[in-house]
């Protein structure tokens, strides 16, 4: 089994992701298959989202706590702001920190910890955007649906400008254009472009080679399986779905197209509906709130938008997600609704206690070893002393031998006090 590497989103960041979700879909693609018999994308879509969601529950239910714990401690965070206003200096400003800072730890909450579901969900987001436009690049058991017609149509003579001409008639691109350079490059751009075929280009196909019908029929037939869900090709955009359904006056094909977005948002709303509102001192007047607000009737337009020109495999993935965090949050909520606040906040009392206690046992540690290395520096002599030690040295130096360095200095010695008289 292999892979195509060459495009593949190179991204440090989202290339690896999107390669990480290729070889998930490709072993769910791979299950249903040997299993159920069931060779189809957007029930892989499905299955991923649902896997995602199942693994983040641990972190969604701690957000939620997060949640409550911050309506609880807004009055404290509120006080203290109120106490250092106006006051900008470095130490009110380090002081309010401290103080801020053992409120958090009081009630055991992260000032960062709403985010971080946020930065996980959007690398995997904008990484799914990269591997449903350009499935076969990522799970390689769809590729090899595309391979044995590749083979047949870089087999006829001159199929570089039968290709090109074809592109340029069914108006559909690459998503890295074509590229003739290698067997590989051309292999792979081919099969690019027959993923993002609309449903009329495999009949074009047929007509600009003429002699790989049959091949190219039970191809579009295989290939209809495996990107059609509930009637709609997940390989196109909705904004192409509407051109090609009032081109055709296929209003079946046109309320499809409207459809997944509309869902989309719809699921969204009703996700945003179920979340517990953070409450606040000043209510709709703080500005977190407002913000919390705009957000929350922002993100499912942008998601209804966007839905629009992006392929219908992406919308998939928002729907389900939403639908699966509903389901979550019904749970969530109703478990929420026993939680005994009042003991949580207690243990994580008890937790910033012991490290408190742990910071003071450092601090002791400190401060003693720094006694402990002073120990040793002699504290300054007593003028008494000092007399005592020159007495000593004058004795000392009265009985120097006869010849030697120390003679030499009294000799030295006594003539400088000669000459001072």
């Amino acid at each position: 089994m292999t892979q195509i590497i060459l495009t593949q989103y190179s991204g440090k960041i989202i290339g690896p992701i999107a390669k990480l979700i290729g070889y998930i879909m490709n072993y769910l693609y791979m299950f249903l298959d040997k299993v159920f018999g069931i060779q189809n994308i957007g029930i892989c879509i499905i299955l991923f989202t649902f896997i995602i969601y199942m693994c983040m529950i641990p972190l969604t239910y701690k957000q939620q706590k997060f949640s409550k714990l911050s309506q609880k401690m807004q009055p404290e965070i509120k006080e203290i702001q109120k106490k250092y206003q106006g006051k900008k200096d470095q130490s009110s400003m380090m002081k309010m920190n401290e103080e801020t800072q053992a409120v958090y730890e009081k009630y055991g909450v992260s000032p960062t910890g709403s985010c971080v579901q946020m930065l996980i969900q959007m690398p995997i987001l904008l990484a799914m955007y990269r591997v449903v436009y350009n499935v076969p690049a990522y799970v390689s058991s769809v590729k090899e649906v595309y391979t044995p017609l590749v083979d047949k149509i870089t087999s006829v003579s001159g199929f570089q400008d039968i290709i090109t001409k074809f592109v340029s008639d069914v108006k559909v691109r690459p998503m890295y254009g074509l590229n003739f350079d290698t067997a590989t490059s051309t292999s792979n751009s081919i099969i690019d472009m027959l993923y993002a075929l609309p449903s009329h280009g495999w009949e074009v196909l047929k007509d600009s080679f003429s002699g790989l019908s049959d091949i190219i029929s039970s191809t579009a037939t295989q290939v209809s399986h495996l990107n059609n869900f509930l009637g709609i090709n997940i390989a196109n955009t909705p904004i192409s779905m509407l051109k090609n359904g009032w081109s055709e006056k296929d209003f079946i094909l046109i309320i499809s197209a409207l459809a997944v977005p509309l869902i989309s948002y719809l699921t969204q709303v009703i996700n945003i509906k179920l979340m517990p509102t953070a409450a606040n001192a000043n209510g709709d007047n703080d500005a977190m709130a407002r913000q919390m607000k705009t957000m929350n009737m922002m993100m499912p337009l942008f998601s209804l938008f966007m839905c629009f020109s992006v392929p219908v495999g992406l919308g998939i993935y928002w729907i389900a997600g939403s639908v699966i965090r509903c389901i979550q949050q019904l749970i969530i909520n109703k478990r929420m609704e026993n939680l005994d606040l009042d003991d949580i906040i207690e243990k994580n009392k008890e937790k910033a206690r012991k490290k408190k206690e742990k910071r003071g046992v450092y601090q002791n540690q400190i401060a003693n070893a720094a006694k402990m290395n002073t120990r040793n520096i002699k504290e300054p002599m007593s003028e008494r002393e000092k007399d005592e030690k020159i007495r000593q040295t004058e004795e000392y130096a009265k009985k120097a031998k006869t010849g030697s360095l120390l003679e030499k200095a009294n000799m030295v010695k006594e003539f400088n006090e000669r000459n001072n008289k």
